[in-house]
């Protein structure tokens, strides 16, 4: 038997197409193909018009062909020569079913009949095709064989409920919660005194802005020890801005936060008469806010992306990777959750992969996030760029728990990845998840059912339904999951044998290689796993 696989996203374009709906599928074809390769031959073409001449000359020499299109059913073609099957990842309870703008690829129904049979990832897929097709259509749950492909990975980074210490690195930028001196102040324009826009000849005088409310000892004392211990950090640990700036920054912002208000009127004026003669000596720029912005805001400077750069985590550290123009995934309450349940918390680091490659995107939106949150004592580690294969087990290994808090998913490839290397995970067991996620494997994160529309449909109309995951659950889970990597290391490293164990037994080779072969009646060729097996792989 002959294989022609195809997806639109390949080798030569997959570090430039993070973020893209065909990213994951990529990931699946790479999975997929050395069980494959056990069951006959495979080719891999770069676009759909090369199937049928390679299905015409493999027939002229009397071989079996099948082309495995890793696409959904709109984007797979239904006129081909060779008989066709679509490999699907869908996170819905139903398919498109319904023909709209006049083209009958948007019902995949007519899709699926016509090619008579699909691969799905999950039983969940599989019941929502059932639903539409019919019971007795033929569909076969594989999911995608990872399991062997991380044994580097286990037998390097055993599990450990608490890391000593872990060097992250990455072509591209790491955004670093303690370095940015985050505070709400940093949302809107500065406000400048009198003198000072007077002095830089800049704008018109503003009116001094409204007194605040009075500050309680306790909350005064709770922002003293909070830019305290900025400033430390900023003294100690590497950042793109000097520790002099830092220190000063923090100073100012501890200074307009807990004690502006009890200097008298006079000194005050004193206080911004210096500064703003100390501003003046600055370039001049064309407004206020740019005059001044990089001096107090070091936040408002988007970040090199073309850098090799690496970062130092310890202690309790969650990780998700995600693409945060994806709706599904849920990301501001994967970070609001952590920040409200690590708030005193210095030990714990969230480190969110981003696969998406416009920083711009969503650098704004997470700064404001974590600014509105500020200040808090635990750790946010963004990392934007593309990880090689020795970068990401270096991610894999620094992590004590996957963090997943989707509406919905279709298999769920990070997840999988770092349960195979024995990571336990915080999660909804809803979608394909329900697969495998359980209590012994992680935390479950509860969920509703709520409406929403298929994604390719411009109509915009509530046809199918997806997940609800619950703010507090999910806070809850963080809580429960810090406790037991403190308290309890051996309940820790139960559940994560735990993990490597479901995946051991829901995705290894063997099971996917023998269920493949029943459904395309083959026999295989071979039975062992390839031995050398390639890790960072990870996908939205």
């Amino acid at each position: 038997m002959n294989f022609i696989l195809y997806s639109d996203v390949n080798d030569r374009s997959i570090s430039q197409s993070l973020g893209r709906p065909e990213y994951s599928y990529y990931f699946v074809l790479k999975a997929y193909r050395p069980v494959l390769e056990s069951l006959g031959r495979v080719h891999v073409v770069a676009s759909a018009a090369e199937v049928d001449p390679l299905y015409r000359q493999l027939q002229e020499a009397g071989q079996d062909c099948l082309f495995l299109s890793f696409s959904p059913p709109h984007k797979t073609p239904t006129d081909l020569q060779c008989p066709t099957v679509c490999v699907i990842a869908w996170e819905y309870d139903s398919i498109p079913s319904e023909c709209h703008d006049d083209d009958p690829r948007q019902d995949w129904s007519q899709s699926l009949a016509r090619h008579g049979r699909v691969i799905t990832l999950s039983s969940h897929t599989a019941a929502a095709i059932r639903r539409t097709m019919g019971e007795d259509f033929p569909v076969l749950v594989l999911p995608t064989p990872l399991w062997e492909g991380f044994a580097g990975v286990r037998q390097q980074y055993p599990a450990a409920a608490s890391s000593a210490g872990a060097t992250l690195q990455i072509k591209g930028c790491i955004i670093d919660s303690r370095a940015l001196g985050l505070s709400a102040d940093g949302l809107i324009a500065p406000i400048h005194s009198e003198q000072e826009l007077e002095v830089r000849g800049l704008a018109e005088p503003v009116a001094e802005p409204a007194t605040a409310p009075a500050l309680t000892l306790r909350r005064r004392a709770f922002i003293t020890k909070h830019y305290l211990r900025e400033g430390y950090r900023g003294l100690t640990s590497p950042s793109e801005h000097g520790p002099l700036f830092l220190l000063k920054h923090h100073a100012l912002l501890w200074y307009r936060e807990a004690v502006s208000d009890l200097l008298p009127a006079a000194l005050r004026e004193k206080i911004a008469a210096r500064r703003a003669s100390s501003a003046a000596s600055l370039p001049l720029a064309t407004s206020v806010t740019e005059a001044l912005e990089q001096a107090e805001h070091p936040q408002a400077v988007l970040p090199d992306t073309q850098e090799q750069v690496q970062i130092d985590v310890s202690g309790v550290v969650y990780v998700s990777v995600f693409n945060p123009e994806d709706g599904r995934k849920n990301w501001h309450h994967l970070i609001t959750a952590f920040c409200w349940a690590m708030r005193d918390v210095e030990d714990a680091t969230l480190v969110l992969k981003i696969t998406q490659n416009d920083l711009s995107s969503y650098y704004v939106h997470l700064i404001t996030l974590l600014s509105q949150l500020s200040p808090f004592a635990c750790r946010v580690v963004v990392m934007h760029g593309y990880l090689e294969d020795e970068e990401f087990a270096r991610l894999y290994g620094a992590a004590s728990f996957y963090v997943n808090a989707s509406r919905c998913e279709g298999l769920c490839l990070p997840l999988m990845e770092f349960m195979s290397c024995a990571r336990p995970v915080i999660a909804p067991n809803h979608t394909a998840m329900g697969d495998y996620i359980d209590e012994h494997v992680g935390f479950i994160v509860k969920s509703s059912r709520e409406p929403t529309i298929w994604p390719e449909d411009v109509r915009i109309l509530y046809r199918t339904l997806r997940h609800r995951p619950d703010w507090g659950s999910l806070k809850a889970a963080y809580e429960d999951s810090y406790a037991m990597a403190k308290n309890q290391p051996q309940a820790y490293l139960a559940m994560a044998a735990a993990a490597e164990q479901r995946m051991h037994d829901y995705c290894s080779f063997a099971p996917v290689q023998q269920r493949l072969a029943q459904f395309l009646g083959l026999t295989p060729m071979r039975t062992a796993a390839p031995q050398a097996a390639e890790a960072g792989t990870a996908a939205c």
